[in-house]
């Protein structure tokens, strides 16, 4: 993991240990939205990981419905070489 993606999943644990027990579990997804960058940071790095958290955090409004979103998996190395 690197130092980005371990400062960028501190930001977050720093989160759920503090704001997150304020406001209360309001998240409209499963996993919550905190849980959901943490994986994508680890499982995505730091660039590719938090573009899915942003855009996951962009979703999480009145208007959009919610319900079970996982963290896509990584591409596979064939994927990243034909399309790389």
């Amino acid at each position: 993991m690197t130092p980005a993606t371990k400062l960028l999943r501190g930001g977050v644990r720093a989160y759920q240990l503090t704001l997150s027990s304020v406001l209360g579990g309001q998240c409209r997804f499963y996993p919550s939205c905190s849980a959901y960058a943490m994986e994508a940071l680890a499982v995505h790095g730091a660039m590719r990981g938090s573009a899915l958290a942003a855009r996951r955090i962009l979703r999480c409004h009145p208007w959009n419905p919610g319900g079970i979103d996982p963290v896509p998996p990584p591409p596979h190395h064939d994927e990243m070489k034909q399309n790389g």
